[in-house]
């Protein structure tokens, strides 16, 4: 069935910006400011407008999202557990997702979140930059690996099927080889979906800018090649263990070959999937349809059609 283009399927909604966190090589804190979150009223009302206007899916953005402390209507703080049950309740909102978080503010409610309403999605990006706690202290994350480790676990317990990503800085002043082997062990351990990484860029005006023990080009770029390698071998692997799962997708374009159409998975997979040549012509755009993942590459899965598309966008 043909459906009319409206407003966009996924859309973002900012309920929160600046951060109080102080990360060494960060400059938000001085260009944003102190954490300011919106108003419950205000996030509700976006949000109704903009799934009046066609979309299923709303990720909720922030510098640090999970800080999320608006007031309601009776002057209560609201958490950001709160809020996506409040906005769970939108019965034409179909997906939640929220980015980016910090550690130290994953809350038990927030954690319990993820197994507790179903329109949540299973994905989740949690940077911890370094798996070194050595590095994470000289930046002032003020959180230690294992305390992240146990986060991932508590959302596992909570989420099994839980995607995490997360972001990396390699070569951070100081940074010995011995802290570089920890951050790969992290990545291990965790077994991250996906995830980003780069080379530790001086800000000016941070302390981190202003540190003697700056890592030398070469090397900061010798650990990143073997960070990234890891991190697609996570990625793949992943992927792979997807195959045989039963998920529901919302198509969102058509993709190169007739009748081939392009999505993501709750797990934020980008995947594709052949309705066949018979429905070359179909505008399937804003459907939400079951899948079986058939086939694993490096960044994309692809699905087998279990169901016919429906209209995720019908009242």
């Amino acid at each position: 069935p043909s459906r009319p283009a409206r407003g966009p399927l996924s859309a973002f909604l900012t309920v929160q910006e600046g951060c109080d966190k102080f990360c060494s090589f960060c400059v938000v804190p001085y260009t944003r400011g102190a954490e300011v979150s919106r108003p419950v009223s205000a996030v509700l009302e976006e949000a109704h407008r903009l799934v009046e206007a066609g979309a299923v899916e709303i990720t909720l953005i922030g510098q640090n999202v999970n800080a999320y402390h608006g007031r309601a209507a009776d002057g209560r703080q609201v958490t950001l557990a709160e809020l996506i049950q409040l906005l769970a309740e939108i019965p034409a909102l179909r997906r939640i997702r929220y980015t980016t978080s910090h550690p130290r503010d994953m809350t038990p409610e927030l954690i319990a979140a993820h197994g507790a309403i179903p329109k949540l999605m299973p994905y989740l990006h949690l940077p911890i930059q370094s798996g070194s706690d050595r590095i994470l202290k000289a930046m002032n994350r003020r959180h230690r690996a294992r305390e992240y480790l146990a986060i991932i676990e508590q959302l596992r317990r909570a989420r099994p099927d839980i995607a995490i990503s997360g972001d990396f800085i390699v070569g951070f002043p100081g940074e010995t080889e011995e802290d570089f082997t920890a951050t790969l062990a992290l990545v291990r351990a965790v077994g991250y979906a996906q995830a980003y990484s780069f080379k530790y860029s001086p800000r000016p005006g941070t302390p981190a800018a202003e540190a003697e023990d700056q890592v030398p080009e070469p090397v900061k770029a010798e650990r990143l090649a073997r960070l990234q390698a890891l991190l697609a071998e996570s990625q793949a692997a992943f992927n792979q263990a997807s195959v045989g799962r039963k998920v529901e997708v919302l198509l969102d374009r058509k993709g190169r070959h007739p009748g081939q159409w392009l999505g993501r998975t709750p797990h934020n997979q980008a995947i594709h999937v052949a309705l066949g040549r018979e429905n070359a012509f179909t505008d399937a755009r804003g459907g939400l349809m079951e899948v079986e993942i058939v086939e694993a590459g490096p960044h994309s899965v692809a699905g087998r059609p279990l169901t016919p598309v429906s209209d995720s966008r019908a009242a």
